[in-house]
């Protein structure tokens, strides 16, 4: 149920934290739900509690460890959420470009590839 606003920006924290700071394997889902945390309470209207990533994470991580990846990345990004995403280009694209409804999903399948496909 989230804005697809929210999961380029998740995926772009991730890719900003990642390349500034070493996280070991066993930490790596909690960046991740971290980065969707606050990619969340950047574009989203209604936040995650908290409670639900660590069901989401199966209790792998508690409260404390969540908020403390939170003060991690937001200091080592220098607290700048605001960065263009590809989705955000593309949709201003399109519009300036009077796209038909066919190019348009055409154009936002390809971008949605390019957040698993590495040489994309």
């Amino acid at each position: 149920e989230l804005l697809e606003e929210t999961l380029f920006l998740t995926v772009n924290i991730i890719d900003r934290f990642l390349a500034r700071e070493n996280v070991v394997r066993k930490k790596l889902q909690l960046a991740g739900v971290t980065a969707m945390l606050l990619a969340c309470k950047y574009e989203e209207v209604s936040v995650p509690v908290v409670e639900d990533l660590i069901l989401i994470c199966d209790r792998a991580y508690t409260r404390a460890d969540i908020l403390e990846m939170e003060r991690r990345i937001v200091n080592t990004l220098n607290f700048n959420m605001s960065v263009p995403t590809p989705y955000c280009f593309m949709r201003r694209f399109l519009k300036a470009a009077q796209s038909e409804k066919k190019l348009e999903l055409l154009s936002f399948f390809m971008i949605e590839l390019s957040l698993v496909e590495y040489e994309m």
